[in-house]
């Protein structure tokens, strides 16, 4: 099994960024128990990702980690 493993990574890792990530998501689905939460995350995803190719302004990680805080305080 190890080696069949071995095997099927290194031919994944070749794959282009698009097709890992298409790939990661279609392995992801398949041991999902909750279609329609994946469903709704997966429609978000594509949202965010389309407003971010939109040109919609990013926020730091620390910027984001400090609204936060504040937010829970």
């Amino acid at each position: 099994m190890a080696s069949s493993f071995s095997k099927l990574e290194a031919e994944a890792l070749k794959l282009s960024v698009e097709e890992r990530v298409q790939l990661a998501d279609h392995l992801l689905a398949s041991v999902s128990t909750e279609p329609d939460v994946d469903a709704a995350w997966a429609e978000e995803v594509e949202r965010r990702v389309a407003q971010v190719e939109a040109g919609a302004p990013l926020v730091s990680l620390e910027d984001a980690v400090a609204r936060a805080r504040r937010a829970i305080q």
